[in-house]
């Protein structure tokens, strides 16, 4: 079973990356459509980051990356940003000596360089979405809690108005009604149009949110299908749901 969708906004096949003569993803194929959430899980050391990065053309690779109709045959961050994806990436990367609008506003720099002149209805976007990061909106980035950190990433990668926003573990390290929080804002990103590709070691969550997903490990694509089925599969249950479950399940409702 692949993920059958009419309009693929995102397609990498056989993407293979290697760091020296150790190989961390072996011939790994998926693909997100356009309004879908698509999750891909699995332990620590999957892969699940350098799938992400490869993608985004931090890491060089092998294989295909197909995004929005066109092959990138070398991926580059900046023309990938140019034409509409975006990483949060698990460390978020905020500049914390810059307040929290500076910080947004600097997610819309490549539409500007582009002639676009949209970043304050953008931004007023941004605050309907996150309240909270309205509030604080002339406190440095440096001086936020765990999880308005998560919100300003999210925001900022938000302000490039992306067709594709990757992102990877945004509930690591965050109490469990925050985590909450990021999760219905993810939901509420798709009803908006955005495709996403959720990176989770929460796979609880994650597979609540999902439309499809896929099981990373050692580097290779184990099992995928729609996320419902998935979630009701007993080797997942057993690998990624049975142990932790009721600390996952508070999580993720």
């Amino acid at each position: 079973m692949t993920n059958q969708t009419k309009n693929p906004v995102l397609q990498i096949d056989r993407l293979c990356v290697s760091y020296g003569k150790v190989e961390a993803l072996t011939n790994a194929s998926l693909t997100v459509g356009e309004g879908q959430i698509v999750t891909v899980i699995g332990p620590n050391g999957a892969g699940k980051t350098t799938m992400l990065s490869a993608i985004m053309g931090v890491l060089g690779s092998k294989g295909t990356v197909h995004f929005d109709g066109s092959i990138e045959a070398v991926p580059e961050v900046e023309r990938l940003v140019a034409r509409g994806m975006n990483l949060v990436p698990e460390k978020r990367e905020l500049f914390g000596e810059m307040s929290v609008e500076d910080n947004l506003v600097l997610g819309a720099f490549q539409r500007y360089r582009m002639g676009h002149r949209d970043h304050p209805k953008t931004l007023d976007e941004i605050y309907d979405l996150f309240p909270r990061l309205k509030e604080r909106r002339t406190q440095l980035a440096g001086t936020l809690s765990g999880g308005e950190r998560q919100m300003l990433a999210v925001g900022r990668a938000l302000m490039a108005k992306p067709k594709l926003l990757m992102l990877d573990e945004p509930s690591l390290g965050l109490a469990p009604l925050i985590v909450r929080e990021i999760f219905r804002i993810v939901t509420e990103l798709r009803r908006r149009g955005v495709s996403i590709l959720l990176v989770e070691q929460n796979a609880r969550a994650a597979l609540q949110v999902a439309d499809y997903a896929y099981v990373l490990e050692t580097g290779q694509i184990a099992m995928h299908g729609p996320a419902t089925q998935l979630a009701d599969d007993p080797r997942v249950i057993e690998a990624y749901l049975g142990l932790g479950g009721k600390h996952q399940a508070m999580l993720s409702t």
